[in-house]
């Protein structure tokens, strides 16, 4: 696909996003491009890492999910208050958690990392989980990080037993008349039989209500949930879905992943694992997780294929960008950064690429998927839930838009991948992160490298040519 016109600019010699360093620098005004920029900085305990960011988008104040702590922060980055999560003695062997049961296993001190940092609106929380007691969370008061809960007691309560931070992602979905709804999707470390890989979980008014967490629906034979097969470590053992990034758009919640797969390379009798980044759709309002669908994304450049994800960013396309497009300035799109190849997860090529992604024919592509699997046409081709092929059935039905899936033909995969429009590529300092935003019509897009420089992008005329 023809790559798109952006100008680029090199801002600093550090990354302005939290990472799993010791600091962590925001822009105290906008800089002129012709001065030197000038920023604040804050510095947490030598020790400790930063692991997840959020901002408050009503007060300005930023919350800082770190190893063992939680800060808030002004909006000049001045600590206005701070919640201790840890250590504390525990073993990750441990489940039920030794708070809930008595553990055989030798317990140590052990350091809570933060895994999932969200705010909630309706009720003024913050949701902190961590990676002690097998990842669960605390619920905390915006205004001074007071624990309201920490629903430790049920099994439902253990969100991920996964030890890293980044392995866990949360979507709010808001209701203004009952109670709102988590997703949350996790890598399993292996432990399919108690963490699903995703599900959808109460969020209950009462930060202390039994059912906190629970899941939305459960009966003896469906819930809003999906687990990983045990069979499908017989055929990857190492399996798992790593999230990078989630969001919820229209009647939607999306989430991006990197997975393991096998396939035969041209030529090859023989099977090889190659990892392969794929978007993940549900419906809001599906208590039985039918609507699953998921697609292979990618980019590609001159001949090049970058299909390693390593970080994403939802944003509107603005008018400017818009009419490049062919699309509204309100239409969602997806603003990604992927690594060369497909082979390497934990040591990804320093080469990459910014692409972006019309959401809109995502779910085109989605649509056309669903009709034809209802008319009877090829297979689920879902390999790490389904192991074998199971052909679609015929129905007759119309498939809109808002399609939210029948106990038939679910979940469901698409084969073809869907290749996004590269903007830019870099080849020796591979881009980590990106957000974007639109700024007088004009789309902006920061990208973070892994040598912590912070490049500044636009679809055309707010700054000069790298």
């Amino acid at each position: 696909m023809k790559a798109m016109p952006w100008n680029w600019t090199c801002l600093l010699s550090h990354l302005l996003v939290v990472g799993m360093g010791s600091s962590t620098l925001l822009p105290r005004q906008p800089p002129q491009l012709s001065q030197k920029p000038s920023f604040v900085t804050f510095r947490g305990e030598p020790a400790e890492g930063f692991n997840h960011l959020v901002v408050d988008e009503r007060t300005g104040h930023i919350y800082l999910g770190a190893v063992n702590r939680i800060y808030k922060l002004s909006s000049d980055l001045k600590v206005l208050v701070t919640h201790q999560t840890g250590p504390d003695e525990d073993n990750p062997k441990c489940y039920p958690p030794r708070i809930v049961q008595t553990c055989n296993e030798p317990l140590a001190s052990t350091n809570n990392v933060n895994k999932m940092l969200l705010i909630d609106y309706k009720e003024n929380r913050l949701i902190a989980c961590g990676s002690l007691y097998q990842g669960i969370c605390k619920l905390l008061r915006l205004e001074d990080l007071f624990k309201l809960g920490e629903p430790f007691h049920k099994k439902e309560h253990y969100l991920s037993g996964v030890n890293e931070s980044g392995s866990v992602f949360g979507v709010i979905v808001s209701y203004s008349n009952f109670d709102d709804k988590l997703f949350i999707a996790t890598a399993v470390d292996g432990k399919p039989e108690y963490f699903p890989t995703i599900s959808s979980r109460k969020l209950t008014k009462n930060s202390e209500a039994d059912g906190m967490f629970a899941y939305v629906f459960h009966d003896e034979f469906v819930a809003s949930m999906i687990k990983i097969p045990s069979d499908t470590f017989t055929v990857i053992p190492d399996f798992d879905i790593y999230y990078v990034y989630g969001f919820s758009s229209g009647n939607f919640v999306y989430f991006l992943t990197l997975q393991p797969e096998m396939v035969s390379p041209p030529g090859s009798t023989t099977k090889e694992q190659v990892y392969t980044s794929k978007l993940v759709r549900l419906c809001k309002e599906d208590t039985a997780f039918n609507s699953y669908v998921e697609v292979p994304i990618g980019c590609e450049r001159n001949g090049v294929e970058y299909r390693l994800l390593q970080a994403a960013y939802l944003s509107k396309a603005g008018a400017v960008l818009g009419r490049t497009l062919g699309v509204r300035p309100d239409d969602d799109l997806l603003f990604t950064v992927f690594s060369k190849g497909q082979k390497r997860k934990m040591k990804s090529l320093d080469e990459s690429a910014l692409c972006i992604f019309i959401l809109k024919q995502i779910n085109d592509r989605i649509k056309d998927r669903l009709q034809s699997c209802y008319r009877g046409e090829g297979t689920l081709d879902l390999a790490w839930l389904k192991v074998k092929d199971i052909p679609c059935s015929s129905a007759l039905l119309t498939i809109d838009d808002n399609f939210c899936g029948l106990d038939m033909n679910a979940p469901l995969g698409v084969s073809e991948m869907v290749r996004g429009i590269p903007v830019f590529t870099e080849d020796r300092d591979r881009m980590t992160s990106v957000i974007a935003y639109v700024y007088k019509n004009h789309s902006l897009a920061f990208v973070g490298t892994k040598s912590g420089k912070l490049k500044k992008g636009t679809d055309g005329a707010m700054c000069r040519p790298a």
